[in-house]
């Protein structure tokens, strides 16, 4: 990791923090090495010279998508400390991609400028008072932005195209599946047809969904 020297005692003097996130529940499940490698940027700070008290690992946003801030409680702890003066750096695997909105990462590039908090992942040790750090960390914020429209551009194209065969398949609700020839059937499964038939009763019989979620107090839903 370069510029080091960057980092002064007065930025060891206050918080590092870990911030650590996963875009979905799935690649928590499965994308287990990347995690473990952003929870192991807490060593990496020791070895920069921040002290065990010292370093804070938020990871609250595991399992939450970057593209919307106001949806992650940990993005939003990093902002407020770093706007308070409490931090003297951030740690990720890649700090550019701390928000895929360019407008929010932007933001907080101020709010770090402003307060002399510095970012730091894999690549370096990004100085906000420096110029080309900042232009470098824009530049890549920028390209985070462009290929999540772009991944999106060709998602819904692959889901448009197959529309248009007649091949698209959608998740189907519980009690319904899709036969050998793509039909939608009822679940073959006997027990879960019974769940779901016991569950529509419930409601004939309350009226409400409420009525149906206070019929399973006591007893297992299934």
């Amino acid at each position: 990791m370069s510029g080091s020297q960057k980092i002064s005692a007065s930025h060891r003097s206050r918080l590092a923090l870990v911030y650590v996130r996963q875009s979905t529940m799935l690649q928590v499940r499965e994308n287990t090495e990347s995690t473990a490698r952003q929870y192991g940027l807490a060593d990496r700070a020791r070895e920069l010279g921040w002290a065990e008290a010292d370093i804070v690992v938020i990871d609250v946003d595991l399992g939450v998508s970057g593209r919307f801030s106001g949806l992650r409680a940990g993005f939003g702890q990093v902002v407020s400390r770093v706007c308070l003066g409490e931090v003297g750096a951030v740690f990720g695997l890649e700090v550019s991609r701390l928000a895929r909105s360019s407008a929010e990462f932007g933001r907080l590039l101020e709010f770090a400028r402003l307060t002399d908090t510095l970012l730091i992942d894999a690549d370096g040790v990004y100085d906000l008072g420096d110029f080309n750090d900042r232009l470098v960390l824009g530049l890549k914020s920028t390209m985070s932005e462009a290929e999540l429209h772009i991944l999106a551009g060709r998602l819904h194209g692959a889901r448009r195209a197959a529309a248009e065969r007649g091949e698209l398949r959608l998740p189907l609700p519980v009690g319904l599946v899709y036969d050998d020839e793509g039909l939608i059937i009822l679940d073959p499964d006997e027990e879960v047809r019974a769940a779901v038939a016991d569950v529509f009763a419930l409601f004939d019989q309350h009226g409400s969904a409420l009525g149906v979620v206070r019929a399973f107090a006591g007893r297992r839903f299934p």
